[in-house]
């Protein structure tokens, strides 16, 4: 297992040439950071997951910080903010908000597309009145109706996303560990039954 997650996970050099991470400096020569532990990675998988879904920017350097002050697996920590990329913030971003609106218990008023938002402006003012700055604040009315259910759906997604990630990658580590010392002990087994 250690072998797959070091196929896959950035080098130290990386890391630590990194522009985003150099303020960390000589922390990021820790040995822990870099060891692959049960704990460590469980606990770098946690932290990415966690910052990789609960904020859209400046995930990595929030994650690695993290990591460093809990003595996490570093490149498990950054590589483990992935889980929102390109690809998948779209999606991420609605379920957290349709989750948010469920708990929340509110749809928003201003839960319309942005240009059904200025359509509406358009309508309820006069021809003189529609200009740039009402737009701007009819979209801004938009943001902010959308943003507690978001906020809300993404810390449940964080918090139930790290907790679920440490709990799993705990499991995983233990169950493979205990069948790879059964296949050793069998193995030892059969080369004492051959002598």
């Amino acid at each position: 297992m250690t072998d797959w997650f070091k196929r896959r996970m950035p080098t130290r050099e990386s890391v630590q040439n990194n522009r985003w991470l150099r303020w960390l400096g000589p922390t990021l020569h820790q040995p822990r950071l870099w060891h692959m532990s049960r704990k460590g990675i469980a606990l770098g998988m946690a932290i990415g997951i966690f910052f990789g879904l609960l904020i859209p920017i400046a995930q990595i350097p929030f994650a690695a910080a993290t990591a460093v002050l809990l003595r996490a697996n570093l490149p498990t920590a950054i590589g483990s903010t992935l889980v929102t990329n390109p690809v998948t913030f779209g999606p991420v971003y609605y379920a957290a908000y349709r989750t948010g609106v469920s708990l929340v218990g509110e749809e928003s008023s201003a839960a319309t597309s942005p240009e059904e938002v200025a359509a509406r402006a358009r309508a309820d003012s006069t021809p003189d009145d529609v200009g740039v700055r009402q737009q701007l604040w009819h979209f801004w009315r938009y943001l902010t109706g959308v943003g507690k259910p978001l906020v809300v759906g993404l810390a449940v997604f964080a918090v139930a996303g790290g907790l679920l990630v440490y709990a799993l990658t705990s499991l995983v580590w233990v169950a493979r560990t205990r069948w790879r010392r059964r296949q050793r002990l069998k193995l030892v087994a059969r080369r004492k039954g051959l002598k």
